[in-house]
């Protein structure tokens, strides 16, 4: 519990700011249980407006939680999240953010992870952030190359870029923890990416092991793991093309992660890499709902603002 409560100090203090009038959701299920416990501990000696609220695992990042968790979000001042399956694009969580919480999603969070991702100086990501979203923000294309073949294009449109730099202390305010990433949610896409890191649900790929997707007019029309694509094919039963939509172009930013350890919520925070996703993208400025977002870790990535290569951290 030690090292998991110095990475819950790191949560309520630093990146919160948590205060003694304010009211605070830990949200969590069955599985992850233990990591909800260290930081409702830590914020019970903050504030005595602490809720603790539990359900059961999801079946799909992205799905909906029971709607009794979803108003203990909305109704706090502060949440955090540590789950199986994401509530980062989930409507109960822009809700929550909407009516003025502030707070962060936990999402696949594990002991090592939590511990490893949190020992951070979040003020140092906040500024890798910054260095790389002035050097992409008036960009109107983004191109993105790797060794192990991906060359794919973004359109950014009228999109904006996003940063994700642990500091969650504004009302409203939205982060993943662990945090340190420039993200869109592109216009538009075309061509091939190749995960060769980290996509769920195989965890950290084997050393010759790649998973290709081609995508055109913003859709990803072919898919090379079998299941990934029923995951996919899954989800368009019930949301049509929405299922297959390129959702969201990111670059890690976190200098602290210096090796892909097999969770997608660390890895794609990792400095010099690059992710790519498949499916919602409505709670990141983009305009599509689905019960899916399923991230893919690019490792050595080349990345272009507007036919310029950008300076990645490290």
């Amino acid at each position: 519990m030690t090292d998991l409560r110095t990475a819950a100090e790191t949560a309520i203090h630093q990146c919160l700011d948590l205060g003694a009038e304010e009211s605070i959701a830990i949200v969590t299920d069955d599985e992850r249980r233990a990591i909800a416990a260290a930081l409702y501990e830590v914020a019970s000696e903050v504030t005595d407006d602490a809720t603790f609220v539990q359900y059961p695992p999801g079946d799909q990042h992205g799905e909906e939680p029971p709607e009794p968790v979803a108003a203990a979000m909305q109704a706090a001042d502060a949440f955090l999240a540590p789950t199986t399956r994401s509530l980062s694009h989930t409507r109960a969580r822009s809700a929550a953010c909407e009516a003025g919480a502030r707070g962060a999603t936990l999402p696949g969070i594990t002991e090592e992870v939590m511990t490893a991702g949190l020992d951070a100086d979040y003020e140092a990501i906040a500024s890798h952030c910054s260095d790389v979203l002035d050097q992409v923000a008036d960009a109107d294309e983004i191109r993105v190359t790797s060794p192990a073949g991906t060359d794919i294009t973004f359109a950014v449109g009228d999109r904006e870029w996003h940063e994700d730099t642990g500091m969650i202390r504004e009302p409203g305010s939205f982060s993943n923890l662990p945090a340190g990433e420039v993200f869109l949610a592109p216009a538009d896409a075309n061509g091939t990416f190749v995960v060769d890191g980290t996509m769920m649900p195989h965890g950290l790929l084997e050393e010759d092991q790649h998973l290709s997707f081609e995508v055109e007019d913003g859709h990803v029309t072919d898919i090379s793991d079998e299941e990934i694509s029923e995951d996919v094919e899954a989800a368009r039963e019930s949301v049509g093309d929405a299922a297959s939509n390129l959702a969201e172009l990111g670059i890690g930013t976190n200098v602290g992660v210096t090796e892909l350890v097999g969770s997608v919520l660390l890895d794609e925070k990792a400095a010099g890499t690059v992710h790519i996703a498949i499916g919602d993208n409505a709670s990141i400025g983009g305009d599509t709902e689905a019960p899916i977002h399923l991230d893919g870790i690019l490792r050595s990535p080349t990345v272009y603002a507007d036919g310029d290569e950008i300076s990645l951290p490290e």
